[in-house]
């Protein structure tokens, strides 16, 4: 009925970047698709210093510096990050050069490629991730709670000493 006022086939930046969330959404999970971006570096966008922010920011351009957030980090294909990188939530589907720090778990999907240490206490690895470097799981909030739960049980073979004995 309303005749666009634009050349077919061509998209406005902010639907190529919502086209493009879309596309990686679907990619990268249900939980992760809820998430509203709140910051974007496009493809072909070199940025360098400190990143610091709350929500989800996702990155598929150049980034050298650092990350900081207690949020989700979302690493496009095109991505080349050389960082120090801390986050809640971290999916990689570009390159990391650095130290990576998640609080809650880092998803790796191909064909990201990981060259540095990596700590979190959930870790998920796609077949065809390259991951080069050291990896420690560290104590989830859950673990540390099941642990408080554990008591002192007697011994099996003290219970059959009884019965042979009484």
């Amino acid at each position: 009925m309303w005749k666009s006022e634009k050349p077919e086939g061509k998209r406005t930046m902010a639907e190529e970047v919502e086209a493009e969330e879309t596309s990686m959404s679907a990619n990268l999970g249900r939980q992760e698709a809820t998430e509203d971006v709140s910051a974007f570096v496009g493809k072909g966008v070199e940025f360098k210093g400190t990143i610091s922010y709350n929500g989800t920011v996702r990155i598929d351009g150049s980034l050298d510096g650092e990350i900081h957030t207690d949020g989700v980090l979302l690493v496009g294909e095109e991505a080349v990050i050389t960082a120090k990188v801390t986050a809640g939530t971290i999916v990689c589907k570009g390159k990391i050069t650095g130290d990576v720090v998640a609080k809650e778990k880092i998803k790796l999907r191909a064909p990201a490629i990981v060259n540095g240490g990596i700590k979190t206490p959930m870790l998920s690895i796609e077949e065809g991730v390259l991951f080069n470097g050291t990896l420690e799981m560290t104590q989830g909030i859950r673990e540390v709670q099941r642990e408080t739960q554990l008591h002192q049980v007697g011994m099996p073979g003290q219970a059959s000493m009884k019965r042979v004995n009484g």
